[in-house]
């Protein structure tokens, strides 16, 4: 287990929303304000970890031929399980996340996980690949939530810091409306994707040249 290497990947080279493009319905949906996609993201994170675990530890009882149908009900429990907990104790966020929380269930990135994953490596190995895929989506929808929330309502923290809309940074008229609207999802999420391609090429040449200077 290179735990370096895992977060690397969840955070940059492999990251599920602007590698892998995955999940890319509630990422364009959810992302309007600062409380959604860091509820969203926290929620699969959990799941994640949690799937993977038992996926983990049950790979050599599940038979090859139902895995798929295992993995999903084994989700699909844990996914009912942080729906009521947000229910109970975070109704706004449950009220605002909408039908996006149990549709988690057949996120691709947690079946993703499972099957490229959960089910070939020991559990340790695989709570570290959960918690770092999703600390990679967490982030994504985070930075996507906080420019599509700023540019397009003109607040930060809206439901998170400070209760009702949040704290107003831009006045009316300035905010674009239209960046909360589905276009900015695909505006927002395609200046996100070049901005995280530049860096990961950025750091890979920086790499290269310590390579090159240590030979």
């Amino acid at each position: 287990m290179n735990f370096k290497k895992q977060f690397t990947e969840g955070l940059l080279t492999k990251n599920p929303v602007t590698v892998q493009l995955l999940g890319m319905c509630s990422t364009l949906a959810i992302t309007t304000s600062l409380f959604n996609g860091l509820g969203m993201g926290i929620s699969v994170t959990l799941i994640l970890i949690c799937s993977n675990v038992l996926i983990s530890a049950l790979r050599k009882v599940i038979p090859s031929q139902i895995r798929i149908a295992a993995y999903i009900v084994i989700i699909a429990g844990f996914v009912t399980i942080v729906d009521l907990l947000l229910q109970a104790f975070l109704p706004e966020l449950s009220e605002s996340l909408g039908v996006f929380i149990p549709l988690i269930v057949v996120n691709c990135i947690i079946l993703g996980r499972a099957e490229a994953f959960a089910s070939k490596n020991g559990v340790l190995a695989s709570a570290v690949d959960g918690l770092c895929q999703g600390i990679g989506y967490t982030v994504a929808l985070v930075v996507m939530s906080v420019l599509r929330e700023l540019l397009g309502s003109g607040t930060f923290g809206g439901g998170l810091l400070g209760g009702g809309l949040g704290y107003v940074v831009i006045p009316d008229p300035y905010p674009a409306m239209k960046i909360v609207m589905p276009v900015g999802g695909f505006l927002t999420l395609g200046v996100v994707i070049a901005f995280s391609q530049w860096l990961v090429a950025r750091i890979e040449k920086k790499n290269k040249k310590k390579e090159a200077a240590k030979v």
